[in-house]
């Protein structure tokens, strides 16, 4: 934006039924820049990369001119740094308009800020550098296959003498790796003096080119939802990771609130998948459904049972987005040190909670809003709830369930983990 242009507005979602966003002027200035590639470039294109299951390179492009994938890094350092629920805010949008370009902005924005936080010094101008000028999207390989989730051990990384090293393994969820600039790619270093003590000192974290010989992208992902994602199976055979491509000093560990961050980026897609099909079941309410003959009316939209289902569904998704919001403000806080871990995680975990429920019925029950003319495939309604069934599936929201009932009768304190 120009110094003399005049600020721009940051449209509503689904009218006044959500409680206001709370961002300061920079921030919707942002966001609002945002929406307008949403409407123009991205939305428009959402259901076609559903259908053509593959890396939307046209919807990213138009992500990277907003400036946007610099928001995780802080002013002071080139960036835009936007608070949390900026993020969170960012990533409803974007997944109302669509989920899989949501979820790739997700991965690369928690990658940057997580390897902000532990980058050896020397590499970092080159990584602020590529995230601030060059605009580079940063995809993720840390998933691997087998009965059991758990952190990488099976993907080697095997140190060279020029403090280097060769990596071999294969990766799977590997979401937005496909068509990433940069592949974050995790290994781990059975060499490592530390691993008798801890096995976390193993681990390695390689911000790898993704052009860079070695690196096979198989193109497998044939999932329900979340299909332009991307997020199949990659293999590294005999990759050489050059020192400058490290993206982890050994001694920093990852940031104790990050993944509470991963789940309420998770709760905030969920939300925009929602409002998305709300906001789209709108004009076909209102000009191709046909109102029940016990009604009384000409107009779906006047059916008070269609009018009840859709105040009902706007009050899920309201009281969702509030508390994801607000869980966002905790990460903010807990950041700058005025609350402890507890008082954050149990909160994202109710956010993904009720984030998880309002969507399903969200993008289910809009069917019945709509009646039998919506179900037609030319349509493409169920692409939200095709989108929401797979994100839900991540990790299991009876766990996040149980682990809130858990604090709540016994005070437990959940400790850090990859879910947790």
């Amino acid at each position: 934006m120009t110094a003399h242009a005049e600020p721009l507005e940051l449209p509503p979602l689904l009218g006044q039924a959500l409680p206001p966003h709370g961002l300061g002027p920079d921030e919707v200035q942002a966001l609002a820049c945002l929406q307008q590639v949403l409407d123009a470039q991205i939305a428009p294109r959402a259901a076609e990369t559903d259908t053509g299951g593959r890396y939307p390179a046209a919807s990213i492009a138009a992500l990277k001119a907003t400036g946007l994938l610099a928001g995780g890094i802080p002013q002071a350092l080139g960036g835009l740094g936007l608070s949390h629920r900026a993020a969170m805010e960012a990533q409803i949008r974007i997944a109302a308009a669509d989920s899989a370009v949501a979820q790739i902005f997700k991965v690369h924005d928690e990658v940057v800020r997580d390897v902000l936080a532990f980058i050896p010094d020397g590499n970092r101008p080159a990584f602020l550098q590529a995230v601030v000028e060059e605009h580079r999207i940063f995809g993720l390989a840390v998933a691997e296959n087998g009965r059991t989730v758990g952190e990488a051990m099976t993907t080697l990384f095997t140190p060279s003498a020029d403090g280097g090293a060769i990596v071999n393994g294969r990766k799977i969820y590997t979401t937005g790796a496909a068509g990433a600039d940069v592949i974050v790619l995790w290994s781990f270093d059975p060499t490592d003096p530390g691993i008798v003590e801890d096995p976390g000192y193993g681990l390695r974290v390689s911000l790898v080119p993704a052009s860079a010989p070695g690196i096979a992208i198989h193109r497998d992902w044939d999932a329900l939802g979340q299909r332009a994602t991307e997020s199949g199976t990659i293999t590294f055979i005999d990759l050489r990771i050059d020192p400058s491509w490290n993206g982890r000093a050994r001694e920093r560990l990852p940031p104790p609130h990050a993944p509470l961050r991963w789940q309420l980026g998770f709760a905030a897609i969920l939300i925009g998948n929602a409002v998305g099909a709300l906001a789209a079941a709108v004009p076909f309410v209102n000009g191709r459904s046909r109102p029940w003959l016990s009604a009384g009316v000409d107009n779906a939209a006047d059916d008070p049972y269609v009018r009840r289902l859709a105040g009902e569904l706007a009050a899920d998704i309201a009281a969702a987005y509030a508390l994801t919001l607000s869980s966002a403000d905790l990460l903010d806080r807990f950041e700058r040190g005025e609350v402890e871990r507890t008082a954050v995680a149990i909160p994202v975990y109710a956010a993904k909670s009720a984030a998880s429920r309002a969507a399903l019925r969200a993008t289910s029950e809009i069917f019945t809003l709509m009646g039998t003319r919506s179900v037609a495939a030319g349509n493409g309604f169920d692409r939200y709830w095709r989108n929401v069934r797979t994100l839900s599936l991540h990790d299991p929201v009876e766990w996040k369930n149980g682990e809130i009932g858990r604090h709540v009768l016994t005070g437990w304190s959940p400790p850090w983990g990859i879910y947790q």
